[in-house]
């Protein structure tokens, strides 16, 4: 069986509600002792907050299997910089970054990085503008996207996610984005190290044809496209072909058996 690289937001719920058949699924895997790590993009709560919201859909997962890119964000800061970092996240989301040095919200200079995240709704002119003045200072600080999503599915509807407001911030500044998170390699690998996984022995289950399956698969991984969350059939019409198509993540332990 290979390890698996789990989405969440999308393939085992959608919204507040579950996908039909993943708590089953996820129970399966478990019960067969198959590796998994639920890897998800997600920036707008910490790894607490996304165990609370799976438990009161009654399935139990512990904070260390969840990779966001908001850890990953954690540990390249305190290896790469030496400065405070001016985050662009929701305040609850600061809690993963642990004890990182944070750069005043009233600050306009003095960032050794800016750090973007999904900000939703709090995105307004004057923040976006405070974020490219920032990388405009005279360190010359990088940019950090967590994650290069360009969508996510809502209750009511498509929503934008982070990458819409790097790309602008990267158009604006000249500045190349390092990706912590979907679909950069570097994400994926260390999913799969977190795993003591291979990477040809690793598998992606997600909804985003672009940053799940096309990200996966240029890290070297297999990825497996859902029908449910953000896909539309539109995306099996373009160059991108999934290693393999499931209605659902109710479908996964079935088609395990069958293909391993």
């Amino acid at each position: 069986m290979p390890a698996l690289l789990i989405d969440l937001d999308g393939v085992v719920y959608q919204g507040e509600a579950l996908i039909p058949g993943a708590r089953k699924t996820l129970q399966w895997l478990r019960e067969e002792g198959i590796p998994h790590l639920f890897l998800t993009n997600t920036s707008s709560r910490p790894r607490r907050q996304i165990c609370q919201r799976l438990a009161g859909m009654g399935i139990h997962v512990d904070e260390e299997e969840i990779l966001t890119p908001v850890v990953a964000a954690r540990h390249w800061i305190h290896n790469h910089i030496d400065g405070p970092v001016a985050a662009f996240l929701p305040d609850a989301t600061r809690e993963d970054l642990g004890d990182t040095k944070l750069l005043p919200e009233d600050k306009e200079s003095g960032a050794a990085c800016v750090l973007v995240g999904d900000l939703g709704e709090r995105w307004d002119f004057a923040t976006l503008n405070r974020a490219f003045r920032l990388l405009g200072g005279a360190s010359q600080p990088p940019l950090l996207a967590l994650g290069m999503t360009r969508y996510w599915r809502a209750e009511d509807g498509l929503r934008l996610d982070v990458g819409p407001f790097v790309e602008a911030l990267k158009f604006a500044s000249g500045r190349e984005p390092i990706v912590l998170g979907k679909p950069a390699a570097q994400f994926f690998w260390q999913a799969t190290e977190l795993l003591g996984a291979e990477i040809e022995q690793a598998l992606m289950i997600g909804d985003d044809i672009v940053g799940d399956v096309r990200g996966a698969q240029q890290a070297g991984l297999k990825a497996v496209q859902v029908r449910t969350g953000k896909f539309q059939p539109k995306d099996l019409v373009g160059s991108i072909e999934p290693d393999s198509i499931l209605d659902s993540i109710a479908q996964l332990p079935n088609w395990l058996l069958q293909n391993s």
